[in-house]
């Protein structure tokens, strides 16, 4: 199996891998070791949603790390309280439980390189999801991403973005290893299982073609685009010494730029949910008739003040 960054990536370094126990992350340990990295940390955190399942498949991941003499973190989190306490949907609540898990994994081990098991069919359901909840342009999960939680910074790591789900079950079952079979994955209790289940398949039978397959090239066409839109940015050189947009110079860059610019300049400074609706309220910054600054998720501001535009938090 092809897999460009397991043969560009040092093999001398340590790697925090999540591993929940399914075919995916099962896959991608396997791939990890016989392409030779050994200082490898199996994380694998509980989310008790499951009941015995749920602890089973923590023994499952725990063997699996002794049988090749790997460390391994094990964790639990309850994530329906979670729900309840914050609000969050079950996908969202899980996710924020990982990472607080994968942050604790990674001061015990000196570690902030998380390797994760996403994948083509992961990345189109992604892209899909966020056009329909109005994220602004195609977006889907970066192979490399930098996120912070609390005041430690992880580096997410996707080696499987650009293979197919099947095609690691296939592996797997050629090489006769074995995985555990999550059966949420089929019902109707996710927005990802749906668009799994019900509506990709739908795209494929309406289309006639492999809908997830032209989700994926799509993107990956786009990104180039977007790489180049970036470096236009970059070279307009926006920020000053102090790290502000500098309002005279972003005004001189064309409307689509100049929103690019900013969603560059948010998303440096870790505000998250860039939506077209945020977009548009932060382009209304650069008209001085306007308010002087609007409200960002998690509770900052985007504030114009003496022809510069900053965060408050």
């Amino acid at each position: 199996m092809n897999i460009p960054w397991l043969s560009e990536a040092s093999k001398s370094r340590r790697y925090l891998v999540g591993v929940s126990g399914g075919a995916d992350s099962v896959a991608m340990l396997h791939l990890l070791l016989a392409a030779g990295f050994r200082k490898l940390v199996v994380c694998h955190l509980n989310h008790q949603l499951r009941g015995r399942e749920s602890t089973a498949d923590a023994r499952f991941v725990e063997r699996l790390a002794k049988l090749h003499k790997l460390d391994c973190e094990i964790g639990r989190s309850d994530v329906k309280r979670r729900m309840k306490q914050s609000g969050e949907s079950m996908e969202t609540a899980a996710r924020h439980a990982r990472h607080d898990f994968f942050s604790e994994c990674a001061k015990r081990h000196r570690c902030s390189r998380v390797l994760l098991a996403h994948h083509a069919d992961d990345q189109a359901e992604t892209i899909l999801w966020n056009l329909l909840r109005g994220s602004h342009g195609l977006k889907g999960m970066r192979g490399e991403q930098e996120i912070l939680v609390g005041r430690k910074r992880l580096e997410l790591i996707r080696p499987l973005l650009g293979v197919r789900h099947a095609d690691l079950v296939e592996w797997l079952s050629e090489q006769q290893l074995p995985w555990r079979e999550d059966e949420t994955n089929a019902q109707a209790v996710a927005v990802r299982n749906r668009l799994r289940n019900e509506v990709f398949p739908l795209l494929d039978e309406i289309s006639g073609r492999d809908a997830v397959g032209a989700m994926v090239r799509l993107e990956s066409d786009l990104a180039d685009w977007k790489a180049a839109e970036e470096q236009w940015v970059v070279d307009a050189k926006l920020l000053d010494p102090q790290g502000r947009l500098h309002l005279p110079a972003l005004r001189k860059l064309a409307p689509n730029l100049q929103r690019v610019a900013i969603r560059e300049f948010l998303a440096d400074g870790g505000i998250g949910s860039l939506d077209r609706a945020l977009l548009d309220s932060a382009m209304s910054l650069l008209d001085v008739s306007n308010p002087a600054s609007i409200n960002l998720p998690g509770g900052g501001k985007l504030r114009r003040r003496e022809g510069r535009l900053f965060v408050e938090l």
